[in-house]
């Protein structure tokens, strides 16, 4: 194994929920331009494997949303995933690199929220020191406001916390 596959099982073996769904979606976009660029080459293998690849993280992001705390935002997330999917598919059946872009700048759009999202937790748990912690050593906050569906960050992050499950955004290790 090389110094950097060493360096990413290491990443993934210690990131937390939401450090790895961010893993995820940085590995959707770079195989998604792995398809990109395939397609653009007439390099249809590549382009077959970075589409497969692409399709799989977004399935693995599908099915790591538990709906227990906000169905509708659960639905919501599950159906942006879907239509990703759906363009994935599309693009690859018929070489559409326009369509394509518009699935890669999808992604890149959830990963920039999800990353903002981090940061904005990240700055909150620093000026709370009445919260809770949470798994990858950060906090979650405890009490009525931390639902989902109360239209804050905190309603998105309730899920972070060790307990498990209870964000519709949650991933399964």
């Amino acid at each position: 194994m090389n110094e950097s596959n060493a360096y990413l099982r290491t990443k993934v073996m210690t990131a937390s929920p939401a450090e790895l769904r961010l893993l995820l979606l940085d590995g959707a976009i770079k195989f998604a331009n792995q398809a990109r660029e395939g397609l653009g080459r007439k390099d249809y293998e590549q382009s077959f494997n970075g589409f497969t690849s692409c399709r799989n993280i977004i399935l693995e992001l599908i099915n790591g949303i538990r709906p227990e705390n906000d169905p509708e935002l659960a639905e919501k997330v599950r159906g942006l995933y879907l239509f990703i999917y759906q363009e994935l598919v599309e693009s690859s059946f018929d070489k559409d690199i326009p369509r394509l872009d518009k699935a890669i700048e999808l992604i890149a759009y959830e990963r920039e929220t999800w990353a903002l999202l981090m940061e904005k937790l990240g700055k909150e748990d620093a000026a709370h020191p009445a919260m809770r912690p949470a798994m990858g050593g950060g906090t979650v906050p405890a009490g009525p406001h931390a639902m989902p569906g109360s239209g804050s960050v905190h309603g998105l992050a309730g899920g972070l916390a060790e307990d498990g499950g209870h964000t519709p955004l949650s991933i399964q290790a």
